[in-house]
């Protein structure tokens, strides 16, 4: 009698720790950081003066509640969260740090994880995502344009001006 009963018992433990190694490979689809937004139309838009050291931009926008998980430092883990640059691909960010300040404003950095290899570290303000992301030889950075509304960059490190 304590046989059987011990052999079912030890059957269900083993069948709930599979059922969970099985279950912890099915992570959540990642999400996007930001999209590609189209911008005002041009009357309502200040030139912008071409600078010689960017390659390419686009004005994008935030997904805000993934935002404002990425700038608390108390949210771990992270849900998966990818960038798509001007490749077409979405790099996934392995966040390594985030300080948080009271005043609203947090500083997160990390890498980018494989088959992409870089890092990037933003520093979060209010609505307003500024950083670098450096993966391989390229280098790219999101900078405010006015609003909170945000432009991502390549640049061509050989042509920036020093600071």
């Amino acid at each position: 009698m304590v046989r059987p009963l011990i052999s079912m018992l030890l059957a269900g433990m083993l069948g709930a720790t599979f059922c969970q190694i099985a279950w912890a490979d099915d992570r959540p689809s990642p999400k996007s950081l930001w999209q590609t937004v189209l911008p005002p139309p041009a009357t309502a838009q200040l030139p912008t003066p071409r600078r010689p050291w960017v390659l390419r931009d686009r004005e994008i926008a935030l997904d805000f509640p993934l935002f404002q998980i990425l700038k608390d430092a108390g949210a771990r883990p992270h849900p998966r969260i990818t960038v798509e640059l001007f490749d077409g691909a979405n790099h996934e960010l392995d966040i390594t740090s985030t300080v948080s300040r009271s005043n609203d404003t947090a500083v997160i950095r990390g890498i980018l994880k494989p088959p992409s290899r870089g890092d990037f570290t933003f520093v979060a303000s209010g609505n307003i995502l500024i950083g670098t992301l450096q993966l391989g030889d390229r280098l790219y950075k999101t900078e405010h344009i006015a609003n909170g509304r945000l432009r991502l960059i390549e640049i061509d490190p050989g042509k920036m001006p020093p600071d």
